[in-house]
């Protein structure tokens, strides 16, 4: 009869190659760095890092048959057999008597169901099985799981070893479960589906319901006032079911069809476009201040909002995406502010369709998570600030991608139920806390609708080409609907090559209207844009006028502000109303020939220069009106002669707080002249960035030639140990530098022999029978077998045993 096998090592030293290539594709960080054989591979496999990251990539069929078999035990239950074990699994998952075969609906039992998802488990490396074809669990998976499994308390066994007999008749332990009385059963209700741990009361008397539980050790004392639950207790008290429900399949997606997506997510990625324009002009003008640590303070983000007319929510999104897309950042001055980045000048003069595919891409990827702006995060003491550090969170990455694969999973036109794709969420990752998830799906659909990646709930035709050149999230196997299961696993696994974003761009640039080149002004002093505007009558717009709404058209509102402000910047009355003639579909209304022409005759009537600075006007009057306003008293103007003022304050300030206070000033040059202000148009300096690793993905063609290597590395290292044990001597344990300096050295007072492992510098161990002269300075001189003297490195002996 074969001996069985009893470890991880052998069962992966058994499997063929494209079981191994499964395995590192399930489970990349095996590759990376590269094990030496197979016998690392196995070792690394058997990590609690390793086993961790694939216990959190498990979905909550898979979870849960994992959890079964590791209470099902382990060698223990050998004598059970296949047929036993997997009785006692189904007993526990609550399936007992279900059909294997396929049912009337096309749908395998859930028998066979179990069967899948447990070899699943083996092929990436959460168990092994033995020759007889048991699986068991791997070592540290109950270490990673924790000590309550399931909400289940430790065995009798770990609790109190002595009373293992007490508790190994399960019909007997039912009995005392009936006989206990009503408010001992109450308590132990209470523990049945965790935590099993409780407190017990100060001075417990004879009658307590807990002194009856300890006596008959369905309790079990851990510490001074807490108990536990043993493990058997817990399952009796649950009928043998290891859990509530059992969930081996995903929960259905509900959704409800819906019309006009594709309408509407161009409309949204329009809007979310020319927000990122104003936010890029806003912080051209007047860039923000970068806070000491890093993000934007909660006052300019309040201006942002406002200058961009949105509430601060979504402020917070437009900043993030922006940021995220590297068209704003940190200048790194002296005084840092946040200001548009040089990349931004050409991402404006891209069209449409591509600048949204260079942002939509990069919320993709982004890992900060905009809706935790204004939120306390973690044990932090104060909300968190956009562009801050707080926000970043690579968790919802992982999470936004999530949400768009399984939108790409319905038909198009069908927007999910947000309570059933929850649900679903939660069933792919049951190990992720509830509240976490359902405000982070939130986020998500809510900056989607936003970005014009979903349009009414459903997945927009650019959505779909987004998601499909995302990767798939990492997930051991999808069950489809007859139980069959499909590898979804790995980096970049359902993604597709689209680099330049060439497929993304045109499938959003179809939905965007085209760029407009006229307004349709109004006697009301408004101008409607039936569509975006192109750059440059959108950019004089944006000076000329106020945004008054937003839309599939754009209003826009000519006010005596405006109209300054343009003045402001060198337009002439003449040049703007020509500007504005040539740029309407209608006639150009007196009513904004009359407010032009009114704010142009004002403007300019005071000149303003240095003296600091000195204000002159043709106008007496107005002179008198200025030194007679309270509110230019900081200025301290002093008359000079009935047309000259002059003010200890710089030309800049007497300019400002005069045209706060409804006066309409220019500054003037040396020569007289009027001196233009200029919009300021702030870059952020490029810094020169370090070259990120470079790091292949563990795809096939890596895991393949990886698999040869350590196959051709295994039958190597078995050829060594095979020459090894067939050298003579003994085996030489592994020991403790100190006991192998005290083996020599004792070899050298009493001139005895010594075999000793040598490691070389390529790893590689062999045996030497030595017989040591000297021990000195961390080497050994001694005699080898053939009479030759030689020195060896203590560092590099692995183990020591004496002759014979």
């Amino acid at each position: 009869m074969p001996t069985p096998r009893r470890s991880l090592a052998d069962d992966i030293r058994g499997r063929s190659d494209d079981e191994l290539s499964e395995l590192v594709l399930a489970r990349p960080d095996l590759a990376r760095p590269a094990p030496a054989d197979l016998t690392s591979l196995a070792a690394r496999a058997s990590t609690r890092a390793s086993v961790q990251r694939a216990i959190e990539a498990l979905d909550r069929g898979h979870l849960q048959v994992l959890e079964a078999l590791v209470v099902v035990g382990g060698e223990e239950a050998d004598a059970e057999g296949p047929a036993g074990r997997r009785e006692r699994l189904l007993g526990l998952l609550g399936l007992l008597g279900v059909d294997d075969g396929v049912g009337d609906d096309g749908q395998d039992g859930e028998g066979a169901v179990v069967d899948r998802l447990a070899d699943d488990l083996w092929r990436f490396g959460l168990l092994w099985a033995d020759d007889a074809g048991v699986h068991h669990v791997v070592r540290t998976v109950p270490e990673v799981l924790g000590a309550t499994v399931a909400g289940l308390g430790a065995p009798i066994a770990e609790l109190r070893p002595s009373l293992v007999a007490r508790h190994d008749d399960p019909a007997a332990l039912r009995g005392t479960l009936e006989e206990a009385p009503d408010a001992a059963r109450a308590m132990l209700e209470k523990m049945a589906w965790g935590p099993p741990f409780g407190v017990l009361p100060r001075n417990p008397t004879g009658d307590s319901p807990a002194r009856w539980l300890l006596e008959r050790h369905l309790l079990v004392p851990v510490a001074a006032d807490r108990v536990a639950l043993p493990r058997e207790v817990g399952l009796a008290l649950r009928n043998g079911r290891l859990h509530r429900e059992t969930r081996l399949r995903p929960p259905a997606l509900e959704a409800r069809s819906v019309t006009l997506v594709d309408a509407v997510a161009g409309g949204a990625a329009g809007e979310t476009l020319t927000h990122l324009d104003e936010l890029v002009a806003a912080w051209s003008a007047e860039p923000p201040r970068a806070m000491r640590s890093g993000g934007l303070s909660v006052r300019d983000l309040r201006a942002t909002a406002s200058a961009l007319d949105l509430e601060t929510e979504r402020a917070a999104f437009v900043v993030e995406l922006a940021h995220a897309a590297g068209l704003v950042a940190d200048d790194g001055e002296v005084v840092p502010v946040w200001a548009p980045t040089a990349d931004v000048d050409d991402w404006s003069s891209s069209d449409a369709g591509r600048r949204w595919a260079g942002v939509a891409r990069a919320w993709g990827d982004s890992t900060r998570a905009a809706h935790l702006v204004g939120r306390r995060v973690g044990s932090g003491t104060s909300a968190a600030n956009a562009l801050g550090p707080d926000v970043q969170w690579p968790a919802v990455r992982a999470i936004r991608r999530e949400v768009l694969h399984e939108l790409a999973t319905l038909e198009p036109g069908s927007a999910p139920d947000t309570g059933s794709l929850r649900d679903r969420l939660l069933w792919r990752r049951p190990l992720r806390p509830d509240g976490v998830l359902s405000e982070a799906l939130e986020a998500v659909l809510r900056e989607a609708e936003w970005l014009g990646v979903i349009g009414r709930g459903a997945l927009s035709t650019p959505g779909r080409t987004l998601t499909a050149s995302l990767p798939r999230p990492p997930a051991i196997r999808d069950l489809d609907r007859r139980g069959r299961a499909t590898t979804a696993s790995g980096p970049g696994a359902g993604g597709t090559d689209d680099a330049d974003g060439d497929g993304l761009a045109e499938a959003m640039s179809r939905l965007l209207p085209e760029p407009v080149d006229h307004v349709l002004v109004q006697a009301d002093l408004t101008a409607v844009a039936p569509g975006p505007l192109e750059g440059e009558l959108a950019a004089f717009m944006r000076l000329a006028a106020e945004v008054e709404s937003r839309g599939g058209a754009t209003v826009y509102r000519f006010t005596a502000e405006s109209v300054r402000r343009a003045l402001d910047a060198g337009w002439t009355a003449h040049d703007l109303v020509e500007q504005v003639r040539r740029s309407s579909r209608t006639p150009v209304p007196q009513p904004l020939e009359y407010l032009v022409g009114d704010v142009a005759r004002r403007h300019g009537q005071t000149r303003i220069g240095a003296a600091e600075a000195y204000v002159r006007s043709d106008d007496e009057s107005v002179l008198d009106q200025m030194l007679a306003a309270r509110e230019l008293a900081p200025l301290q103007l002093r008359r000079l002669a009935p047309t000259v003022l002059v003010s200890a304050a710089s030309p800049a300030v007497v300019v400002e707080v005069m045209r706060d206070h409804g006066f309409a000033p220019v500054a003037e040059a040396l020569d007289g002249s009027v001196v233009h202000a200029e919009t300021p148009r702030r870059r952020a300096a490029t810094r020169r960035r370090a070259s990120p690793a470079a790091v292949s993905p563990v795809d096939e063609s890596v895991t393949r030639t990886l698999v040869a290597g350590l196959r051709t590395a295994e039958q190597g290292s078995q050829q060594r140990r095979a020459e090894e044990e067939a050298r003579e001597g003994p085996r030489i344990p592994a020991t403790d530098p100190v006991v192998t300096l005290s083996l020599l050295r004792d070899a050298v007072a009493e001139r005895h022999g010594v075999w000793i492992g040598l490691t070389d510098q390529v790893g590689v161990t062999t045996r030497h029978l030595i017989h040591p002269r000297r021990v000195d300075g961390g080497r050994v001189w001694a005699t080898d077998e053939g009479g030759r003297e030689k020195s060896f490195s203590v560092h590099r002996i692995t183990g020591a045993t004496v002759e014979g």
